[in-house]
């Protein structure tokens, strides 16, 4: 076996790959970037090399750096994790060719499997189902049109060499297509530097469900049972499951026999990911392979009690895999949540800075169910503009999707971040949705059920029992250490603007009776909180939970769930004088252009005197890779320009004013 690996990667996968060469007894080293340099990953590491600026292309996207490395640090084999060099059949077959072992697939079947047109037609020799589409080389709008006809619409437009949601598009009508082919291939040429373009039908209202597949150097695969990935933002997957609850046995044996046969076919040798996209009548059709570790292999695990990160290093060892597939079963349900540094509040936007707090559920056995949370960063770490803005995956297992629903939304109401925004209030909005625990999915399940963006939601009858008992609670603990209790027993506890009349009282054990003016008593006990706390645990009649808690000049803002309100617990007098209090004007920032983001000013192509027409460009802002184009929202002349090329900015600074 190996006596040492390097990671050619950063981040919670570093993080992942450390922790199984550490239980494979097997020492590790870290490459890193400046940017990286007091990361979680440098600091598990046996050893650290870095390796260049914080941009990717001037670090861990250079193979000459990363085989330097390896050279520096006598190490064996490099594990790619996923991004970055991963899925690059060139660097692979420079390592072998170095006589360092690559952890993961053979070059011939990464070239294989990266082509989308060529991956297709390999699909379909291997006896894959593939969507009807047309594969070859399309050079005109009007070729594009005549082919489109022969398929039927809806058609989707792909970049054969795209990747990360880039170079797609749905036409709907001839018209589409024309337009769509055109820019299809632009956009094409643009991020990949290839602009072949092909067609396929797009299958309405379609899931993502994908088959994981692992495979020896001896001819043997195995296939570990499929993933749904159908809640999607952006081609982007947002929440990851196993098994899918599309399902069923025929139809899992069918996918799961495909998935295989095409591995077999291209002779692939590690772990891999053959992606279908499936009907909601559980038709299927092969979408691409992933060549390496996807993001979510966590719940495959989960279910399976297979290491994969393990089996790939055993398998670029040359071991036979030591189990076939009839040893092989899902055993209860598992759910993946990405935590990412965005602001589901304001449209996703990345958020980088400082993760100023990071309170993160406790993993293992919860009772009922079971809690693993894959993460590269700590309390205090910077979150960079350079990279993909995950903080962490968020996994539950439970024996049922019920208790794996559940479970993952107790672990995200037991996570707590500030410093910076975050999507945990989104992804426990999803959990607590009926549709989602139907296991109704589709991929364009959050267009349809978040249409405008998520503006978080309104707290149900439970949710207010549990908003008012936190409340109060806080309110009685604040005041007993004040040493000024009022004894009061009456109480009316506001939730935004709304009045609740609540009668305080205790029992023999001292626990809290609150009996609510609107009829129902309840029962607060096991309280988990002192001033300085931002989380709130208690039990309320007999059921555990936490609410992220701050306490402000006039009460408590208290989020559960995708929930959060201002809360005050007042006297009945205070609170009729609260009723009558006038509504705050709101700014008026109507003649501002403002920074959605934080992230540095690529260019403000304006100037003060400037008169600037409606839909023009007056600032472009970059973070996490991603540029953002600000455009006028009416006509106007520039009265002052708040920053410059280069300039870093934070979120709401105030980039063009108009007269």
């Amino acid at each position: 076996m190996f006596s040492k690996i390097l990671i050619a990667n950063r981040g919670e996968i570093a993080v992942r790959i450390i922790k199984t060469c550490r239980k494979m007894g097997i020492q590790t080293v870290q490459v890193y970037s400046e940017a990286d340099a007091g990361s979680l990953a440098v600091e598990m590491a046996d050893e650290a090399v870095l390796i260049g600026p914080a941009p990717a292309a001037q670090s861990y996207l250079l193979a000459d750096k990363i085989v330097e490395a390896v050279r520096q640090t006598a190490a064996q084999a490099v594990h790619p994790g996923f991004g970055f060099l991963s899925e690059n059949a060139g660097f692979a077959r420079r390592l072998r060719d170095e006589g360092i072992a690559f952890i993961g697939p053979n070059p011939e079947a990464i070239e294989a499997m990266g082509d989308k047109i060529s991956s297709k037609k390999l699909a379909a020799e291997a006896g894959v189902s593939t969507v009807p589409g047309h594969m070859g080389l399309i050079e005109t709008p009007d070729e594009a049109v005549r082919i489109a006809n022969e398929i039927g619409y809806p058609i989707m437009i792909k970049a054969s060499a795209g990747g990360g949601g880039k170079g797609i598009r749905v036409a709907h009508s001839d018209a589409d297509m024309a337009e769509g082919f055109a820019a299809v291939k632009a956009e094409a040429l643009n991020a990949f530097g290839d602009d072949r373009v092909f067609l396929e039908k797009f299958i309405v209202d379609p899931r993502h469900i994908e088959i994981q597949v692992l495979g020896d150097k001896h001819g043997h695969v195995v296939h570990l049972f499929e993933r749904e990935c159908s809640i999607q933002r952006r081609n982007q997957k947002v929440i990851e499951e196993a098994p899918s609850p599309l399902l069923d046995e025929a139809t899992r044996a069918a996918m799961g026999a495909q998935a295989v046969a095409l591995a077999q076919a291209v002779n692939y040798d590690s772990a891999g990911t053959v992606e279908f996209v499936a009907g909601q009548d559980k038709s299927f059709y092969f979408l691409e392979m992933n060549t390496r570790l996807q993001v979510e292999h966590p719940v495959t695990e989960l279910i399976t009690g297979v290491d994969l990160v393990e089996q790939m290093i055993r398998s670029a060892w040359g071991e036979t895999l030591a189990f076939e597939q009839k040893d092989l079963s899902i055993n209860g349900w598992a759910i993946e949540s990405r935590i990412y540094a965005e602001d589901p509040y304001r449209g996703f936007l990345p958020s980088i800075g400082r993760l100023v707090r990071y309170e993160q559920p406790e993993e293992g056995d919860q009772g009922g169910y079971t809690v693993r949370n894959d993460s590269g960063v700590r309390e205090g770490d910077e979150i960079s503009m350079f990279y993909d803005p995950m903080i962490a995956k968020l996994c539950a297992w439970g024996e049922t999707r019920a208790d794996a629903v559940e479970g993952l939304a107790r672990a995200l109401e037991d996570t707590h971040l500030s410093g910076l925004g975050h999507n945990v209030p989104f992804l426990a909005a999803v959990m607590d949705q009926d549709r989602f625990k139907s296991g109704n999915l589709s991929t364009s399940y959050i267009k349809d059920e978040f249409p405008d963006g998520f503006h978080g939601l309104k707290p149900t009858v439970e949710q207010e029992r549990i908003l008012i008992a936190s409340a109060l609670a806080m309110h009685e603990v604040i005041a007993e250490q004040d040493g000024d209790p009022s004894e009061r027993t009456d109480w009316i506890v506001m939730i935004d603007k709304t009045p609740h009349g609540v009668s305080l009282s205790y029992d023999e054990d001292e626990e809290m009776i609150l009996t609510l003016t609107g009829g129902g008593d309840i029962r607060l006990s096991d309280i988990d909180w002192r001033p300085g706390l931002a989380q709130f645990k208690a039990d309320l009649d007999g059921e555990a939970f936490t609410a992220e808690v701050k306490r402000v000049a006039d009460g408590f803002d208290i989020r559960h769930r995708a929930a959060k309100a201002r809360v005050r617990v007042l006297r009945p007098h205070v609170a009729e004088m609260y009723a009558r209090l006038p509504e705050k004007a709101v700014a008026d920032t109507s003649k501002m252009v403002l920074s959605p983001m934080p992230g540095l000013v690529v260019s403000i192509p304006v100037v003060v005197g400037q008169e600037v027409k409606t839909g023009e460009t007056v600032a472009i802002i970059e973070a996490m890779k991603m540029q953002n184009i600000l455009k006028a929202e009416r006509d106007g002349v520039v009265k002052a320009v708040g920053a410059k090329d280069g300039d870093p900015v934070a979120a709401d600074d105030v980039l063009v004013e108009f007269g």
